[in-house]
């Protein structure tokens, strides 16, 4: 028991040293700075396309593959996967840890621009490419219920959206969940054929007649005021008095 009979005879000098380990630790305690939840990085990325009633197999052989072909060149790459189903491509990219994230963040991003042009031409949306970064995940979570309907409630969360991010510290405040309200247009396939009109023109003028202009600017005194125009549709009945074309110099609605 070397160790032990050498504290027994220096015991004054190993009172001391234990007292100075007590008093480092406790400075260290004090000084270091700590975190409840500290920026953590992960080595990841993801590449996430939407195809919309697209099966997998195609989804695979249009999207997935030609994106993981440009992927290939990247450097301190652990392992790349992806997940091909219905509707959409996942892929997630795995590096080395202790890669700079921002660094191949935005390699990746310019070898999923390469790979668009192999990309079908009809995506509603291009690839996003993104990261995970725990200090952005949400702190606080709030849901709304009531008996008011989806309608009222998507409109009370829009509205505490605005008060909430005007809350000094607030990076960000995002609304999941709530259904945003549509108006689904049938048309009749017969009449549009009679009239000689394309779908195409159809969608073209409903987009156009709804949205808001501007109206100009007036002055009145020492204020200068704009004005707009509204033009987006409140009640479905708004949009049959749309004239879409002129048929033997008669309008079509």
């Amino acid at each position: 028991m070397i160790i032990s009979d050498t504290a027994v005879k220096n015991r004054v000098s190993v009172l001391v040293l234990a007292v100075i380990i007590l008093i480092m630790g406790f400075y260290c305690y004090n000084e270091i700075p700590r975190e409840d939840e500290p920026d953590v990085t992960i080595p990841y990325v993801f590449v996430y396309t939407p195809y919309k009633g697209v099966a997998a197999a195609d989804i695979e052989t249009a999207i997935t593959v030609p994106i993981e072909k440009k992927l290939k060149g990247l450097e301190r790459v652990k392992s790349v996967k992806s997940v091909s189903s219905e509707g959409e491509s996942n892929i997630n990219i795995e590096f080395i840890p202790g890669t700079d994230i921002d660094d191949v963040l935005q390699k990746v991003k310019d070898k999923v621009d390469e790979a668009k042009r192999d990309l079908p031409t009809d995506l509603e949306d291009d690839p996003s490419v993104f990261e995970v970064n725990l200090s952005e995940l949400p702190i606080v979570v709030y849901s709304l219920h009531g008996a008011t309907g989806m309608a009222r409630l998507k409109k009370i969360a829009d509205d505490l959206e605005e008060d909430i991010e005007s809350i000094p510290g607030v990076l960000e405040v995002d609304i999941t969940g709530g259904q945003e309200r549509e108006i689904i247009i049938e048309v009749d396939p017969d009449k549009m054929a009679y009239y000689r009109i394309p779908i195409t023109a159809f969608q073209q003028v409903v987009a156009n007649e709804n949205t808001n202009t501007s109206g100009g600017a007036i002055t009145l005194g020492d204020g200068r005021y704009q004005l707009r125009v509204p033009g987006e549709f409140n009640t479905p009945d708004e949009i049959y008095g749309l004239v879409l074309d002129n048929f033997d110099c008669q309008p079509v609605y």
